[in-house]
């Protein structure tokens, strides 16, 4: 799967539908997340990416992950913020 079908503000969902977080937009091989779905404590107020390698597929509004949410989330990365 390619990256090329994201665009910014769609969704990205695990394969079992559960919501990981909203695009921002794809840099390079990663799809950065917006700070809005930032996760919890420490997690907080700063970029995830995903890889663009876990991507199922794009479908409307939607990324679907091939992973469910709880193992997806094991796979983002923080931004480190300048």
């Amino acid at each position: 799967m390619t990256a090329t079908g994201i665009k910014e503000h769609m969704e990205v969902i695990g394969a079992d539908g559960v919501h990981i977080g909203t695009v921002d937009h794809v840099e390079g091989a990663q799809i950065k997340l917006t700070k809005k779905d930032s996760g919890e404590g420490s997690h907080r107020g700063h970029h995830h990416y995903i890889p663009t390698s876990l991507v199922a597929e794009v479908e409307g509004d939607k990324v679907r992950l091939s992973a469910n949410s709880d193992v997806a989330v094991t796979f983002e990365e923080e931004a480190s913020e300048k």
